[in-house]
This record gives C-alpha cells, structure tokens and sequence, in this order.
C-alpha cells in the first residue's frame, strides 16, 4: 500500500523521541516496544490507497473517509450564492486522511483561515475552527471544500497549485488532513441530490454523496432543514 512520503518527519520525531527516552532506562526494551508501537501507527496513519470512482458522470463522490456527522441546510456561502446542503464527514484517528475531489472541475484554493481547534464533532466548530477553502467548479454544479482542524489535526494540507485553478478529475487526491479532523462540502442545493444519511460509512473517491439533478432524473426540490 502506497504511504505518504510526509511520513518521514513524524517517524523521525518518534524515533528520536524513543531513542532519547531510552538513554534514561536500564532496560530499554519496553521503550524500543512502545516507540515500534507508534512508529508502525504513524505509518499506518499516513497509509494512501488507491481507489476506482465509478463511471457516472451524475455522481459527486465523498472527499473523505469516515461517518457523515450531519446533513444541514444553510443560507448562501460566499462562493456558492445560494442555499446550500452541507455533507460533514467525521474522520477518527484509524481512518485513511487522505482527501479526494467530491467532482470533476476546476479547483481553487480559496485560502487558510486561522482559528480555534475545538473538537471536530461540534456544530460550533464550522464556524470558528482552523479550517482551508477550496471550491471546485464543474460543468454543471459546483461545490465548496473545507477541511477542518479538531484538537489533535493541527495541519491541513491542499496538495495542488495554491495561487491558480487545477483540473482535476472527481477522485483526485486534492489534500490531507493529519491526525483526525472533519471535511465539511457545500453544494447548492437546487443541484444535487443527496444520497446518504447520518451515520453512513463512506470512502473517499469511491462512496457516492449526492448526484446532480438532470431533466431525465429530477427528484424535487429538497427543503431547507436540517436531515
């Protein structure tokens, strides 16, 4: 399995924190035990499978791996200009980090915003944690990326040109967040359709989120409230 090649600091810094550790105990073994423990975490952490979107071009595919923590209704974002549905995705420690393009498009960095780092799972955190916007603009829709830092992620990394428009591909490894965070994604709401509930698993670059209504397939109007 592909690792990220930001490993290599983290495994340094474990290391080098158990090689020193050891220098203060007469039988290091249990350190070497506890910094092998870490280490093959840290790795593990870092992991980068491949994936297989599916063929559909209706699809928009989840950013992130983890559990949808809710499905909210909000006044127009600044980049969207109209009522909007929000998909968060909760990401725990054992869940792969790497983040993925929900559809095909133009992404932008919009930028880094510095704030708190309340833990992810509170609805006050959107608001004013630590957090990157990027948007991504499609033929047909659009949505807005953001990834969130919680307490224990303290860095969020968009991967692509920061200072100019990328194409990329729905699937696409556009980013990172490390060590457990939440991705929120934006989409206007008379576009797309959504097709999971709170409390689904789903799998970056893989799990389909919502689709984009077409005239052959138009499901309604959603209303604005929260799922």
């Amino acid at each position: 399995m592909k690792i990220r090649r930001e490993v290599w600091p983290f495994l340094g810094m474990v290391v080098a924190a158990g090689t020193t550790l050891s220098l203060f105990f007469a039988e290091p073994s249990p350190v070497y035990l506890l910094t092998a423990a870490v280490a093959a975490f840290v790795v593990y952490f870092f992991r980068d499978p491949e994936r297989k979107a599916p063929q559909d071009e209706d699809a928009i595919l989840s950013g992130a791996d983890g559990r949808v923590m809710s499905i909210t209704y909000h006044p127009s974002q600044e980049h969207l200009k109209r009522i909007t549905v929000r998909v968060s995705v909760f990401l725990n420690l054992l869940d792969v980090h790497v983040n993925r393009a929900p559809l095909s498009g133009q992404s932008t960095f919009i930028g880094y915003f510095p704030g708190k780092t309340l833990f992810a799972f509170r609805e006050k955190s959107s608001e004013v944690n630590q957090h990157n916007k990027i948007l991504i603009e499609g033929d047909r829709t659009k949505c807005l990326v953001v990834q969130l830092v919680g307490p224990f992620a303290r860095r969020v990394v968009y991967w692509l040109a920061p200072d100019r428009a990328v194409a990329v591909k729905a699937g696409d490894r556009i980013g990172m967040m490390k060590f457990g965070s939440r991705l929120d994604i934006y989409f206007p709401v008379k576009d797309v359709e959504v097709m999971v509930k709170r409390g689904a698993r789903v799998r970056a670059g893989e799990t389909i989120i919502a689709r984009v209504r077409s005239a052959k397939r138009d499901g309604g109007i959603l209303e604005p409230k929260a799922l």
